[in-house]
């Protein structure tokens, strides 16, 4: 059965889906990126801020889903120019720990917002351990 996910930690859905879908033993998140849920504005800072940002509001996603970043299986990572893969894996890193997720990372034409990164997640539901 599928479950919504809905958190205020996290930035609103800015269209017709959920932040995130439980369903079963598995969490898929949306994509994340660096808005601050406080604001609805794109932090400053430039990418590594974003995806900071963008991590943070993952975590928060995946805490309101009843799971954490530990149960992370899988991410996507999609980038407005892959000259920024670099910072935006020193802000992941910080993140994740070994054994770190699988994980794809795409350059894109576009981001919601003009977002220069945005990150989502499948992960096992429940608690680390």
């Amino acid at each position: 059965m599928r479950t919504a996910v809905q958190t205020s930690a996290a930035p609103a859905a800015i269209g017709p889906y959920s932040q995130a879908i439980r369903n079963g033993e598995l969490v898929f998140t949306a994509g994340q990126v660096g808005i601050d849920p406080a604001t609805g504005e794109l932090v400053d800072g430039g990418v590594g801020a974003q995806a900071e940002r963008a991590l943070r509001n993952l975590t928060a996603v995946l805490d309101a889903a009843g799971t954490s970043p530990e149960r992370v299986i899988k991410t996507t990572i999609f980038l407005a120019d892959m000259a920024d893969f670099a910072a935006v894996n020193e802000a992941y890193a910080g993140h994740f720990s070994p054994p770190y997720p699988a994980r794809s990372t795409v350059a894109v034409a576009g981001l919601p917002k003009g977002a220069l990164v945005e990150i989502e997640a499948i992960a096992l539901a429940g608690d680390a351990g």
